[in-house]
């Protein structure tokens, strides 16, 4: 089962303004600028990439209660991008944010607590940051929600659940969870044995190239009769159709 930690920045707000035009906005203390101008260094784009400058503007930001800059300040003491490593503070500034609600940094939370790095190791704490992103719609926290119910580790160990959260995040795309579904339908755990519907998940996955989805659907591939894998094609071709249409292409 896989999913669980990895942490991002999160995505700046990103204008037609010059360099010059924004630092002087994050000089004067508008924490968006300041957070933009931490992205720009961070990535390089626009000026010489500097960790140092970009932990400098998240800090600001993020001492202002931005919750972007609260998250993208956390992954870079998680990292040690800027500052010395360090996830006590990593931790630290991923709660500000989680507490106001971003999904992004309610997972990475979780996923500390999962791993015990930067607090102490605790199981049901994970659970409970997974599960508020998850009810967000966040597809990876829904998959880590997901294994945390098929290992039953802060949750009585529940395959019905495990199958609920891995196809909610499967129906986003999301690799992890399509092959952790996949790898369900094979074993008939949480929902009634389907090699079609395992196979349809599990090449969704590898066509990704999620490798243990690879693994998994070659390995079923040798079990299944042709009317099977024709099954299992139909499935697919019919959720690759849904998607589109529900993305209008």
């Amino acid at each position: 089962m896989a999913a669980i930690l990895g942490l991002f920045l999160c995505t700046p707000v990103f204008s037609d303004e010059k360099f010059e035009e924004l630092a002087e906005k994050a000089k004067a203390g508008d924490a968006v600028a300041q957070n933009n101008l931490g992205m720009m260094y961070f990535s390089g784009k626009g000026v010489p990439k500097d960790y140092v400058e970009a932990v400098k503007w998240y800090r600001k930001a993020a001492e202002q209660g931005r919750v972007a800059s609260q998250k993208n300040l956390g992954m870079m003491y998680h990292k040690g991008y800027g500052v010395p490593q360090n996830d006590v503070e990593a931790a630290k500034w991923l709660r500000k944010a989680a507490d106001q609600g971003l999904a992004a940094a309610q997972f990475d939370l979780g996923a500390m607590y999962n791993a015990g790095k930067g607090v102490p190791q605790d199981k049901n704490e994970a659970v409970k940051w997974f599960r508020k992103a998850a009810e967000q719609g966040n597809a990876v926290a829904q998959c880590s929600l997901g294994v945390m119910y098929a290992k039953g580790a802060g949750v009585p160990k529940d395959d019905v659940e495990a199958v609920k959260c891995f196809h909610k995040a499967a129906e986003q795309g999301y690799a992890a969870a399509q092959s952790n579904l996949g790898a369900l339908y094979i074993l008939g755990r949480g929902v009634p044995k389907d090699y079609a519907k395992a196979y349809m998940w599990l090449n969704l996955a590898a066509a990704k190239g999620y490798e243990q989805a690879t693994k998994n659907r070659d390995m079923l591939d040798k079990r299944m009769t042709k009317e099977q894998i024709s099954e299992s094609q139909k499935l697919t071709r019919e959720w690759l159709e849904r998607k589109a249409k529900e993305k209008g292409e």
